[in-house]
């Protein structure tokens, strides 16, 4: 049975990549895809663990990442963010996650600003400031497909808005997961879709593929518990492929920290971050400093689980 699901996965996947890869083009080049809010991250944990949302998000914010993982839990949670990232960007999200109709069901919501753009016609001192609004709000389901794998789809409205241009779109989520104890193998495809013209040209969705597996193992007699992740990343837009690996230590089931590496980025790699947890309540912090003078990114996360 256990051979059976594991090919069931895969199946599944590759069926999955093969309509993204028929559906996308593989004509697309580096640089020519838009939307980059999307590829940033959501909440403190994920970013803090090296961006491993696709196989260490186990709680809602699994609805920006993999779908699938919906269905890991049993239970209603709530969750805000806020991120000060860098370049004057900054993103506000929320999600919940409840039942409906049997399914495990998410909603995610990503507001994201680009503040201070400069306006020049000719070379100079700037004649005005704009600000870019990027805006995304995604629906997701999770079910069961066997005893051991989960699958999940999210729906997703898209809008970005620049000086007086603005577009709509609609993207789609796909993922999957098997778990075997305390072993988690996941794959998702996201941001599958396309936008209206922006002024004169459609703006490409940053569509990627990622795979990888996670492993859950409690020290008791510490009163520790390790979660680790390593998952492989590639834009299809782009040639490179990137390795996120992530690490968290709890503590008494009360205080995490975490660390995170990220392969194959011009001007990040490590990450790192700390979280609480108390009767249900969880805050989490994330810490990303960059190179070539790009400054530090810092995201804090706020999740009620019940």
């Amino acid at each position: 049975m256990m051979k059976q699901n594991k090919n069931l996965l895969f199946i599944v996947f590759f069926a999955i990549s093969f309509l993204v890869a028929n559906f996308t083009g593989f004509s697309q080049t580096a640089g020519k895809t838009g939307l980059s809010f999307l590829k940033i991250g959501a909440g403190a944990r994920n970013i803090a663990l090296g961006g491993n949302g696709n196989v260490l998000a186990q709680d809602v914010t699994s609805v920006f990442y993999n779908p699938a993982n919906l269905k890991n839990k049993n239970n209603n949670e709530l969750f805000i963010s806020h991120n000060e990232w860098i370049q004057d960007v900054r993103s506000e999200l929320i999600a919940a996650k409840f039942e409906l109709f049997g399914l495990q069901m998410g909603l995610g919501v990503n507001s994201t600003s680009v503040s201070g753009i400069e306006v020049r016609r000719i070379p100079g001192d700037a004649e005005a400031e704009v600000k870019a609004t990027y805006f995304a709000a995604g629906l997701s389901a999770a079910f069961n497909v066997s005893r051991n794998i989960n699958a999940g789809v999210t729906v997703k409205y898209l809008y970005e808005s620049l000086f007086a241009d603005e577009a709509t779109g609609l993207g789609f989520d796909l993922g999957v997961n098997y778990r075997e104890g305390n072993l988690l193998v996941a794959a998702a495809v996201n941001d599958i879709g396309s936008m209206n013209e922006l002024r004169k040209e459609s703006t490409k969705l940053p569509t990627k593929i990622s795979i990888g597996a996670s492993y859950f193992y409690p020290l008791t007699e510490q009163n520790l518990e390790l979660n680790g992740g390593l998952e492989g990343l590639k834009y299809l837009a782009t040639d490179d492929i990137h390795l996120n690996f992530g690490l968290e230590c709890i503590y008494d089931k009360t205080f995490a920290l975490r660390l995170g590496y990220q392969t194959m980025y011009e001007s990040k790699n490590i990450t790192a971050g700390a979280g609480v947890y108390y009767k249900g309540l969880k805050f989490d912090y994330a810490f990303s400093p960059f190179s070539l003078n790009l400054g530090s990114g810092h995201t804090f996360s706020l999740g009620f689980e019940f």
